[in-house]
């Protein structure tokens, strides 16, 4: 499994938006579209809304991608 951390500067960020920031697809509309597809998970639970906000202490899955979020400084 793929481990990526990702520190937050602002009180959340968007799903799509955390997609795309790692990497994962090439724009926020592409993040949607994966999001839409039932493939993305937050802390272990199906995620279906687009734009949800993740927050420090949140783990998002995509296939065998984990991303971790915690707070910046």
């Amino acid at each position: 499994m793929q481990q990526f951390e990702f520190e937050l500067n602002d009180e959340f960020v968007e799903l799509n938006q955390l997609l795309k920031l790692n990497g994962l697809c090439e724009s926020g509309g592409a993040g949607k579209m994966l999001v839409a597809s039932g493939k993305v998970k937050v802390d272990g639970k199906t995620e279906l809304r687009k734009t949800c906000k993740i927050r420090a202490g949140q783990v998002v899955t995509l296939g065998d991608v984990r991303i971790k979020v915690h707070a910046g400084n």
